[in-house]
């Protein structure tokens, strides 16, 4: 008998396992309780220090002659660079910042494995020199390709054989998605989740986790890192049928959205981006608003190199990043925006309710500030279904925290009509979204990540 050549187009299954591994509070290696022991003994078994340095005493990086872009010696990693923006037809606005232009395509990988029928993700304590805290819960594999082909001359990444060869593997997951649009030039970053069945190597900076274990460390402030929050929001059991808008109405939505917002963006170079004032430990705005670029000198035992020194770009001000969120006919959904960024390869993302440096527009009336920022920013602790501080990519951003937050809203503070430019959106809409490129936006994606974490207390309550 000839097998057949065609497969079924999605795995059927894949939507149980994750709703068990949600359901799980104990795991291969133990329970949370277990899990802070460890990883209090990371902390404690390495040296790590950040200090702030003057740029003339970055090693490998200067401005470069004639355009003042800070640039790697390599060539590689990254630059900052000036990036001139108009918005609109006829224009409305238009601005100029420096930003961060990484062309090269990083890998985010979780590598997952069944044990006893319930899926485990090998996660890993790294440090990153612009998290406040120094150490986080990573992806197995959190790399630049300029990382993980050697440049910085350092050890070898670990387990990244997983998802260069992920045919050797059963891939759960697999997309290229963005990164901040505001700080960022088109950066994207291939998000994976592969599942092996073979053992693993161990090391102590890995621990494997259940969804379920994960789920309730992100109620923690500051533990599980950005990059982890990007692969596993996508990983959701949601398949609810139903939703206020089509999955078709809700694409064309956001179609007439990025035809509707016209973003000229360009790069050029940093020493000429007007309204920035470079010093000699800093670049600020001349309001001292937004952001500011540093340096800073590294030590960090648990790398694959122990020093170095690099730029780093610091908001000023903490943000408020939230979704509000109501059930409609008892499906749950979420008031997201359709979201421009400058540095964003397609105009327009679908983003969170509010997105914002609260600072950044004390200065305008209550009428040019962001829609829902004043729901959100004092909600009724009865409506908070969740509230944690989450900080940004802490290999290219220091001390960048936002409050993440889901507040249950009504009619009176958000309708089902929206404001232009916002919709409701279940979800598994949501999800299915994010397991597809430049669709949902980082910030996004991390409330997706909180949303399946609601989802899977709901599942440990049940069970």
């Amino acid at each position: 008998m000839i097998a057949p050549l065609t497969r079924e187009r999605g795995d059927g299954a894949l939507p149980a396992r994750i709703t068990r591994s949600a359901a799980a509070r104990h795991g291969v290696s133990g329970d949370v309780h277990d899990f802070h022991a460890w990883f209090a003994g990371r902390r404690a078994a390495t040296r790590f220090a950040v200090d702030r340095i003057p740029f003339d005493a970055l090693d490998g990086w200067s401005f470069q002659e004639g355009t003042g872009d800070l640039v790697h010696r390599s060539g590689r990693f990254f630059t900052v660079e000036g990036l001139r923006v108009e918005v609109g037809d006829p224009r409305t606005a238009q601005w100029q910042q420096p930003i961060i232009r990484q062309p090269e395509v990083g890998i985010l990988g979780i590598v997952a494995r069944e044990f006893d029928g319930v899926l485990h993700f090998l996660m890993q304590a790294k440090m990153e020199p612009g998290n406040p805290n120094l150490l986080q819960l990573s992806p197995t594999v959190q790399a630049t390709r300029s990382n993980y082909t050697g440049v910085h001359r350092g050890a070898a990444v670990r387990h990244l054989e997983h998802f260069i060869k992920a045919e050797n593997g059963r891939v759960l997951s697999d997309v290229l998605q963005s990164e901040h649009g505001s700080w960022f030039y088109r950066k994207r970053n291939r998000n994976m989740i592969v599942e092996v069945s073979g053992d693993v190597a161990p090391h102590e900076d890995f621990r494997w986790l259940t969804l379920g274990q994960i789920s309730e460390l992100m109620r923690h402030d500051n533990l599980i890192n950005m990059d982890s929050r990007s692969v596993l929001a996508g990983l959701s059991a949601d398949c609810t049928p139903r939703a206020l808008h089509s999955d078709t109405d809700l694409l064309s939505w956001l179609a007439a959205m990025r035809s509707a917002h016209i973003v000229r963006a360009e790069c050029g170079p940093l020493s000429g981006v007007s309204g920035w004032v470079r010093g000699a430990s800093s670049i600020d705005h001349e309001h001292g608003r937004y952001f500011r670029v540093v340096a800073v000198a590294v030590q960090a035992g648990n790398r694959e190199v122990a020093q170095w020194t690099q730029p780093l770009f610091e908001p000023l001000g903490e943000g408020i990043v939230a979704f509000l969120t109501r059930e409609i006919e008892g499906v749950p959904h979420a008031l997201v925006r359709a979201c421009p960024e400058a540095g964003f390869l397609d105009t327009v993302e679908l983003g969170p309710t509010v997105q914002c440096t609260p600072a950044n527009y004390a200065h305008l009336p209550a009428g040019e500030r962001p829609a829902f920022l004043d729901v959100v920013t004092a909600p009724d602790p009865d409506r908070v279904r969740y509230s944690a501080l989450h900080s940004e990519e802490g290999g290219r951003f220091l001390n960048a925290v936002s409050r993440y937050l889901v507040v249950e809203a009504d009619e009176s503070t958000a309708p089902l009509v929206p404001p232009p430019g916002f919709r409701w959106v279940s979800h598994g809409q949501l999800a299915e979204m994010a397991r597809h490129g430049h669709y949902v936006s980082v910030q996004a994606r991390t409330l997706l990540a909180c949303l399946n974490a609601l989802a899977a207390d709901a599942l440990t309550v049940r069970a």
